[in-house]
């Protein structure tokens, strides 16, 4: 086999692989930002009293919005503006829509990129550092995310100290609902034995041994169902198998990672299976040989 060694090609100075044909090629193919399954939603998008966004994105599951600044070369001072002052404008302008901001650029230098991650404690900024290679007379763009959004806590790490118990949230939703929270513990205990409901102020989470975890929460409802949130990376498969069910499902909850769907007793018993296969997702339990 032949390997062909990488040249990397400045963009910044070539006179046709420019900033334009850059830009052309993100909004043909999203995907090379490596962001997801994003769709267009306009290039060269106005802004009031100010310039032009290079491109917006949109993921229309979860409602995400992305504006998306591109220089080429290093990134600078006004290049980080830039995208923070059009991120905040589309976010005041749209407000029902959650807003991501994304740098992108040739070279993101350790001083900038120190910087960045200043704002992305605040602002939820994303950093993304292409270069374009040429690897046997072909051009290719490499796209590596250099500073992510900053991890969220998660509501154990928040609530540590709020602890309730099985007659608060009877209070807050019902006896039937709490039910649902016990048939689900059963399934829950089928795949990894020894697991308790564990009543915080917020939610019901499970602990083992002592040991909190958040991979699988209920919330206790007025009705007779309750929420249920498993924290599972999403993909076609686990959708396809919920869609099947015909569960009660929200939207893919993206920042945490969650799938949600409310459960009564019956679909409990009904979607045992399903169920079951969630749990295991989440808990990182494998499926055993004999089933």
């Amino acid at each position: 086999m032949e390997f062909q060694k990488s040249k990397p090609v400045s963009l910044r100075t070539h006179p046709v692989y420019n900033e334009k044909w850059l830009q052309d090629r993100l909004s043909e193919d999203p995907s090379l930002l490596g962001l997801g399954d994003l769709v267009v939603k306009e290039t060269e998008r106005r802004q009031p009293r100010a310039g032009r966004l290079d491109i917006l994105l949109s993921d229309p599951e979860t409602y995400t919005r992305y504006e998306v600044e591109i220089q080429l070369g290093a990134t600078d001072e006004t290049h980080i503006i830039r995208t923070i002052e059009y991120w905040d404008i589309e976010k005041t302008r749209y407000p029902q829509y959650e807003h991501i901001a994304v740098i992108v650029a040739e070279d993101i230098t350790s001083r900038f990129l120190n910087v960045i991650n200043l704002f992305n404690k605040t602002i939820p900024l994303i950093a993304i550092q292409m270069r374009a290679l040429d690897v046997g007379g072909v051009l290719t763009i490499n796209a590596t995310t250099v500073l992510d959004l900053a991890r969220l806590g998660t509501e154990e790490e928040d609530e540590p100290g709020q602890p309730t118990d099985r007659a608060y949230w009877i209070h807050r939703g019902s006896e039937s609902s709490v039910a649902v929270a016990d048939a689900i513990l059963e399934l829950v205990n089928q795949v990894t034995p020894g697991t308790a409901l564990k009543y915080n102020k917020y939610y019901i989470g499970l602990a083992r041994d002592g040991v909190a975890a958040t991979s699988i929460i209920v919330r206790t409802r007025k009705d007779q169902r309750l929420m249920a949130e498993f924290r599972i990376p999403r993909s076609d498969e686990v959708n396809a198998m919920i869609d099947d069910a015909g569960l009660d499902s929200l939207e893919y909850n993206k920042r945490w990672g969650h799938y949600r769907m409310r459960l009564s007793h019956q679909e409990v018993v009904t979607n045992r299976e399903l169920l079951l296969e969630l749990i295991r997702r989440a808990s990182g339990t494998p499926m055993s040989v004999e089933e």
